[in-house]
Order: C-alpha cells, then structure tokens, then sequence
C-alpha cells in the first residue's frame, strides 16, 4: 500500500468571500448537484478510517474549499482525535490546511500550532490587486483582515506559506507582490496561473492570464528572487523549487510539474470522492467513503482511466529542449490541438522564453543552494 494524500472539503464549495476568479465555485456549478452542505463528523472520521487502513508510511489529510474554516473549529479538533483513534498502524501523519484567513481567531492558531498543521494563506499580493479581485460579499476589500491574521498565526508559531493566484493585474505588478511578501517575512511563497471557467475559450475575462503576461511574470519574478539569493537571502517560490529539483536529477513535488496525474483523493463534504480537486466533476467520480474503500476507488480511477489520459505528449513536446522541465504542465492547463492531437499546456510560449533566458541560472542556482546546505 502507497502513502495516501487525501484532501477533504468540509464546507464543500461554501466560502466568506466571492474570488472573482473561483475555480472551484465554476467547478461545482458545473456539477448536477452543486453544493454539499457541511460535511459530518461521522464522514470525516469514516474517510480518515478508511485512509489510515489503506496508507502506508505516511497520510496526509488537507482541507480546502471552498472555505473550510466554515465548518467550525470543533469540527477539526473532532477530526484530529478520530485519525488518532483509527491511527492503529502508528501511520505518520501531516495536516495541512489551505484558508483564506478571513475567520481565524487566536483559538484556531493555537490549534494549528498544537497540531503541527502546515497553513497556506491565500492573499493575492497588496492590498489593490487582491481587493479588486478578492472581496467580501458585499464587494467590502478583505486584504487588511487576512494581513491582520496572517501575522497573528505566525506569531502563534503556526508553519505558513502563502499561495497567490496569478491573475493578469498580479502579472503586472510582480515587484509590490514579492516585495511585500519578503519584506513581511513571508519566505514560503506558491504562485497558480489563475483559470479560465470549464468549457470556455481561455482569455474572455478580466483577470484572464495570457501566456505574454504569464512569461513577463515568470521572468520579473525570477530577476527579484535571483538578486536575493545572490545577496543571500533565500526565498522559497515553490515553480523554481521544482524546476531546481528536476535539473538536479530529483522527481519533482508538485503533481502540476510531473507530467502525469497521480493518485490522489478529494473527498466532498457528503462523502463523494474524486481524483482531483480540479476534477471534483459527475464524470470523475471514484466512489463514496460511506460505501467504498480506497482499494474500490482505485479500481474506479483505473476504468476511467483518469491518469492515463494525462499521458499522451504532443509531437512538439517531444522535440522540445524544454520539455523535462515544462513536461506539458496539468491537464486542466491543456487546450484541444487541430487533428486529435493530444492537448498542449496554454502556457507554452511563457515556458519556452522563460527556459531560454534562465534555465542555466536556474541551475546554477540550485548548485548555489546545495552548496549552502538548503
């Protein structure tokens, strides 16, 4: 039995804030039955139950959303008691949780903290780009309130890194986001190309990221991160990670940047199970922890053949310098080729001009972090 990676959304699609670029609310309309409701304690403890039995070595539990802080604090603290009930293997176990900030306490920080539960903070950069595209309800800016409790979880001692969608207004204003987040103490940085809704042709709306902009941000970004290292001040941006990694002869961390999907699950807040959180659709579903166990779903991943479709490359692909590094990105950043031919990553042009300015600084710089023991 492999480690097991299961991500759970207790508040289903349900969130405090309304992200005009939500993958997950487009996700969920796009489903016959859109919202869950709140997920149980008793399906929470059954899905652990279930992957403790069929991990080995290690399992993961991450929450995500949606927002899941909406299921209340009581809700986790019940959670972390039943994996440690059903934990009868002495299994390892992580926690991570990915939040907007918007309704964490002191109580949830010292939670985390006891717990050892690794948060991401989702925070579009400065104050103007993330209000104008990250507000509350009432359209009201929320930047101020998720700085507020950023800064209050690290001061409780919690473990946090910040994930920023890259939108076309982030895109232009590379320099304020990474700045401010380094000069926060913020070192632990993670940057997603933000996505267009299913079944639309990419590029039809305001946030929309091209892959001109998307290259101008790769190469402004770097330039700041390079002049940091070379100054001694390591920064952790998750991309440069991973591409160090793989032009060290290491496999990669991140699913986007291996080239095939992987063996994941993603539990709903009813119980459903998907393969993906950027596959939680009708056609994708692997099973019910209320009626099947890991070794079922996976049977189901299998027939539906979910990983091998990730696995055809485009002949361009393959006679590309760059293609160990780039490996065609995820699936869901892949658009229809003429001809039937399999599907290539939107952000092609981007890679190739970033990898042709910087790929032998990158991997310099991953000799340099080596050499000082990182």
């Amino acid at each position: 039995m492999p480690p097991v990676h299961l991500m759970l959304k207790p508040a289903s699609a349900g969130c405090n804030l309304r992200c005009k670029y939500c993958f997950y609310a487009d996700e969920a309309a796009c489903r016959a039955e859109g919202m869950r409701g709140m997920m149980t304690r008793e399906t929470a403890a059954l899905a652990a139950e279930k992957a403790l039995a069929h991990a080995e070595g290690l399992c993961t539990f991450a929450f995500q959303g949606g927002e899941p802080t909406l299921a209340g604090l009581d809700f986790f603290k019940d959670f972390v008691a039943a994996t440690e009930r059903a934990n009868r293997r002495g299994v390892r176990i992580d926690y991570a949780f990915q939040t907007n900030g918007i309704a964490l306490d002191e109580e949830w920080a010292a939670f985390f903290a006891e717990h050892h539960f690794l948060v991401g903070v989702s925070i579009d950069g400065c104050a103007a780009v993330h209000d104008a595209l990250r507000p509350f309800p009432d359209g009201s800016p929320s930047h101020a309130r998720v700085m507020r409790n950023l800064r209050m979880l690290r001061d409780a001692g919690v473990e946090c890194n910040v994930l920023t969608v890259v939108t076309k207004q982030l895109a232009r204003s590379v320099r304020e986001t990474y700045e401010c987040f380094r000069d926060e103490g913020l070192l632990y940085q993670q940057y997603i190309p933000c996505m267009d809704p299913l079944g639309e042709a990419r590029g039809g709306h305001g946030y929309s990221l091209s892959a001109k902009d998307y290259a101008k941000f790769l190469h402004r970004l770097f330039c700041l991160w390079k002049a940091d290292l070379d100054a001694g001040r390591y920064v952790s941006v998750r991309h440069f990670d991973n591409w160090m990694s793989i032009l060290l002869g290491r496999p990669p961390e991140s699913c986007n940047m291996r080239g095939t999907c992987g063996v994941q699950y993603v539990a709903e807040a009813d119980g459903s199970v998907y393969p993906c959180d950027f596959y939680c659709l009708d056609e994708w579903k692997l099973g019910d922890v209320h009626t099947d166990d890991f070794a079922a779903m996976d049977a189901r991943r299998a027939q539906l053949g979910f990983i091998e479709r990730s696995l055809p490359v485009p002949d361009e692909c393959r006679r590309c310098p760059w293609y160990a590094l780039c490996r065609n990105g995820c699936p869901r950043d892949r658009v229809p080729q003429p001809g039937g031919a399999p599907p290539k990553n939107c952000y092609c042009d981007a890679h190739r001009e970033f990898f042709s300015l910087h790929a032998r600084e990158l991997r310099d710089a991953a000799r340099l972090i080596v050499s000082r023991g990182r």
